[in-house]
């Protein structure tokens, strides 16, 4: 039982009691050896020999290691310094009591109890002191008739509480603080754990570059990026001639393209300095990302997407070449001129519809094509307003327009076009028709980016049709292909900007944002 007891001590514990136990081995050697140079033992020398003779032996028989297996560290402690307590009182006794020099030991053996004691064991030590040291005193005032230093003693009996209350906190607050840095280090332990596991198995390359060119470490994924079996330890400019700028020329956030290693894959190469600031005064991350791989993963979204498109082309141009055709089979057979008119409009009607259908489409095809310039907003947009005024000035007048003259969007003028035509006829539809039902302005904003809204005065859009307004071939408009909208964002992303739509009323309320300077 005390076998294992004694294996479930903390060891800090054991290491406290280990030197306190060697605090009284030199003690009570300097008692034996030196104590009549010391003045000690004065009054009684043949039981100041006993007692020091009886010190060092307790010391010798409790401070081996297996004292702690045979009487279990709680109890070994406590004997220990009762001991303690016992034969310094003796001495003291021998050697003239208080003033001997003694009761300062005890405070020594009491602040050494504090520390590898537990709980109120601590207080008992205390007080067993202060009665024999008060004992002490008491005896040599009664039976020898010497004046007794009763106010030195109690506050020395006093300073024993309060020297064994203060190891045994700071005790336990050094025990608590043990047990904390042990759980943050557990805890670190496993967090770095964490890490390398996902700096192994992340799919983009991590190079750890030092401040003198060398790679200090690099995961897997960069290996195999490069096509080189190990990289750690070789000069960077060394691997790959086009390293040796890359901390200058990658550093941006979208990095910079370069065919890299053996392999000559095309890689995105993108430098954060560790330290955050100086470029070079420190260590160094350097992400490689498989560009060839991201194009394949574009072609392919390109590929689903196309296909969805013509999935749904294919649904959309069906109604219509339906109504073709069988306004036709009707033409063919009927006599009266007014009948025939009717089916000659619906055939008009739809083969426009294909034909609006298939222009939006192919106008898709015209996003890579993007030319930015500087445009003039407010003259660009007094064209376009008056372009759609030109039915007259009720009609010109439905359209407010406030841009300041120095205003300028960096766009392709026959996408921005395309865009604002699309806005203003929805506009110009779902508003009121009233004089300035339709507002259009423009802002900049601190980050030197413009901003274009085009806002009504109707009933808004309902919540349900925001969450599918940008997708293609959704209109709630009869004669609508359902891609004006969809095509109108594609050419805004194309050209850097977005078009969005605001949940502020009353109306509809579209900002189209992009930079003011190609």
């Amino acid at each position: 039982m005390f076998a294992s007891e004694a294996l479930a001590v903390d060891p800090a514990r054991r290491q406290s009691l280990r030197y306190f136990n060697l605090f009284r081995l030199v003690v009570a050697g300097l008692f034996v050896v030196t104590g009549r140079e010391l003045n000690l033992g004065t009054e009684h020398p043949g039981l100041f020999f006993g007692a020091s003779i009886a010190y060092l032996a307790a010391v010798l028989a409790l401070g081996f290691p297996d004292a702690v297996r045979r009487l279990g560290f709680d109890r070994l402690v406590t004997l220990q310094v009762l001991i303690d307590v016992v034969l310094l009182t003796a001495i003291m006794w021998t050697s003239g009591g208080f003033r001997s020099g003694m009761p300062v030991l005890m405070m020594i053996v009491l602040a050494g109890a504090g520390l590898v004691a537990e709980g109120r064991m601590v207080l008992f030590l205390a007080a067993a002191a202060t009665v024999a040291v008060l004992g002490e005193n008491g005896w040599r005032y009664v039976v020898d008739g010497t004046p007794g230093d009763f106010l030195q003693v109690g506050i020395t009996c006093i300073a024993f509480f309060g020297i064994a209350l203060v190891a045994r906190l700071l005790a336990l607050r050094a025990k608590a603080n043990a047990s904390l840095a042990e759980e943050r280090g557990e805890a670190l332990l496993k967090q770095q754990a964490v890490n390398e596991r996902i700096i192994r198995d992340m799919r983009d390359g991590v190079i750890v570059l030092g401040p003198d060119g060398v790679v200090r470490q690099a995961n897997p994924q960069a290996r195999a990026l490069l096509g080189l079996q190990g990289v750690e330890g070789l000069a960077l400019d060394g691997i790959d001639a086009a390293f040796a700028d890359c901390r200058e020329q990658c550093c941006g956030p979208d990095g910079r393209l370069m065919r890299l290693g053996p392999a000559r894959r095309l890689l995105r190469c993108r430098v954060v300095e560790a330290d955050g600031d100086h470029a070079g005064s420190g260590d160094a991350l350097i992400y490689l990302t498989d560009f060839e791989d991201i194009q394949r993963q574009m072609q392919q979204l390109k590929l689903a997407a196309l296909g969805r498109l013509t999935a749904s082309m294919a649904h959309e141009i069906r109604n219509p070449l339906s109504a073709v055709t069988q306004a036709a089979e009707l033409l063919r057979d009927e006599k009266r001129a007014d009948m025939q008119a009717r089916l000659a409009r619906i055939i008009n009607d739809n083969a426009h519809r294909i034909e609006r259908m298939i222009r939006d489409v192919l106008a898709l095809g015209r996003r890579e094509q993007a030319v930015p310039e500087a445009l003039p907003l407010a003259a660009f947009l007094q064209e376009v307003v008056d372009a759609q005024g030109l039915r007259g000035d009720a009609e010109r007048a439905i359209y407010v327009l406030d841009v300041e003259p120095a205003l300028t969007l960096a766009i392709d003028r026959a996408h921005v076009h395309q865009i604002l035509d699309n806005l203003l006829a929805n506009a110009r539809r779902h508003g009121s028709g009233r004089p300035g039902s339709v507002h259009i302005w423009a802002e900049r904003r601190a980050d030197d980016r413009v901003r274009v809204h085009v806002q009504d005065d109707g009933p808004g859009i309902d919540e349900k049709v925001r969450a599918h307004l940008f997708e293609p071939f959704f209109t709630t408009h009869a004669k609508g292909t359902g891609l004006g909208l969809y095509i109108a964002r594609e050419l805004a992303e194309a050209n850097d900007a977005t078009l969005e739509l605001l949940p502020d009323g009353p109306g509809a309320h579209f900002v189209l944002t992009g930079r003011s300077r190609p």
